[in-house]
């Protein structure tokens, strides 16, 4: 797992080096490791995409979770996101999301040098989380 938690870091700085962030000035990057339905390993990544309509905005971890779900990986392992300094963790709607899809993930967040600063799960970020299982369906 270090060599996948290695890459995710590696990954989640390049990433951060594309973010569109002029109105924040706080560049974001992430890198998600999922598994294919045969047990392959593939990396994701996302970036902060900022609008000047600010709801519009998008998280980086958000842009990973959704490259990997929209290329048909839903087994979510890990990921890394990085800011300056690692400051921070996700914020609610990425929480959400990262819920829906892997409350078990471990999440590493880390500076801009790839030091890892904290590591939590979703379930840990979003204690009593609105899952599918408050659904009727």
């Amino acid at each position: 797992m270090d060599d996948i938690k290695s890459t995710l870091i590696s990954l989640a700085i390049i990433a951060q080096g594309n973010s569109y962030s002029p109105y924040s000035k706080f560049p974001v990057g992430a890198a998600i490791v999922a598994a294919n339905p045969t047990g392959g390993l593939q990396f994701f990544t996302g970036t902060n995409i900022e609008n000047a309509s600010y709801g519009l905005t998008i998280c980086a971890e958000r842009v990973a979770i959704f490259n990997a779900i929209s290329s048909g990986y839903t087994k979510l392992l890990a990921m890394a996101c990085v800011t300056e300094e690692g400051k921070g963790t996700s914020c609610g709607a990425c929480r959400q999301v990262e819920y829906e899809f892997a409350p078990d993930m471990e999440i590493y967040f880390c500076n801009d040098l790839g030091m890892i600063v904290s590591e939590f799960t979703p379930r840990d970020l979003l204690p009593e989380a609105f899952s599918k299982e408050n659904l009727d369906v």
